[in-house]
């Protein structure tokens, strides 16, 4: 038998595994002579051809892809429940430039609105002090990933020295990580539905900043799936009461008809960052994690 230059022959997971894996057929497919046959598109290796990857008829797969990445590594890392923090990326920090308003009023409102930045970081902060209580496995801060509201949230936790989450996205602006969020827990999407999955996946809470088309896009699907039943009846948390029914009249959608009166006890609204503590403390105080309910008494 020829000799074979030895390699460790158990995976990571400890389960012994004779085959030549993925990785050295694309080492050893790089050394090959580059001749018309081997530099022709064709003989790329499946995986590693992107062209391949991201042609229309793979879209299912990079759906897989995407949904599967973000789970492996966070696994990995042992997290198993998160906070979330959505809001504007267009909100400064205190005393930071409202780079996003197009005229002065604009300017005004976004600067007046740090507030929210502020609140967001301390939030964040206090969330982390209890993570860092269990290991950071649990009540971890993901954003994502963007300046604004997510920033503070990130910069937080960075304050303390706790690990948070961003799942940035791919937009024309607005979107590349901020510096706050830990780089192995740095995720990037394609898919707004995959995207979305990832932040509520292991929400034990929702917190909701002022922000644009984004944030009440997210804050809609939240509450659409707590009152259909489809996401445990965890603490949504709206910053800012003013803010949210200047911008949604809930009771006007409970006297139409349109949703059930107890609908609207699905938020609470909060000005700051201890009150927003303090229902979730007192919700998992009071409530089995395992036993969360569910809209309409389902689980």
């Amino acid at each position: 038998m020829a000799r074979m230059k030895k390699r460790a022959l158990r995976r990571k997971d400890g389960v012994w595994d004779p085959l030549a894996d993925s990785s050295q057929s694309r080492q050893r497919a790089q050394t090959v002579p580059i001749t018309p046959q081997s530099a022709s598109p064709s003989y790329r290796l499946a995986y590693i051809d992107d062209d391949f990857l991201c042609r229309e008829e793979l879209r299912p797969v990079r759906l897989q892809l995407e949904l599967m990445k973000t789970e492996m590594m966070l696994e990995e890392r042992g997290i198993n429940s998160t906070i979330v923090m959505f809001g504007g990326a267009r909100i400064p920090e205190p005393g930071g430039d409202a780079w996003a308003a197009k005229n002065e009023t604009q300017r005004k409102n976004l600067e007046a609105a740090s507030v929210y930045y502020e609140e967001a970081r301390k939030f964040a902060r206090l969330c982390s002090e209890h993570s860092a209580k269990l290991h950071h496995k649990e009540y971890v801060v993901v954003t994502g990933g963007g300046p604004g509201v997510m920033e503070a949230g990130n910069r937080g936790a960075h304050d303390v020295g706790a690990p948070s989450i961003g799942l940035n996205i791919v937009l024309p602006h607005e979107q590349a990580p901020n510096r706050f969020v830990t780089p192995e827990l740095s995720f990037n999407f394609h898919y707004f539905a995959i995207r979305k999955m990832h932040f509520l996946l292991r929400a034990k809470a929702v917190t909701v900043f002022p922000g644009g088309f984004g944030t009440l896009d997210e804050l809609f699907e939240t509450m659409t799936l707590m009152q259909t039943g489809r996401l445990a009846l965890v603490p949504l948390i709206l910053f800012g009461e003013k803010f949210w029914r200047s911008i949604v009249n809930f009771e006007a959608l409970a006297e139409f008809g349109t949703i059930a009166p107890n609908d609207i006890d699905l938020v609470h609204f909060v000005e700051t960052a201890d009150e927003a503590w303090e229902i979730i403390a007192r919700f998992y105080e009071t409530v089995d994690p395992k036993s969360v309910p569910m809209a309409n008494g389902r689980r």
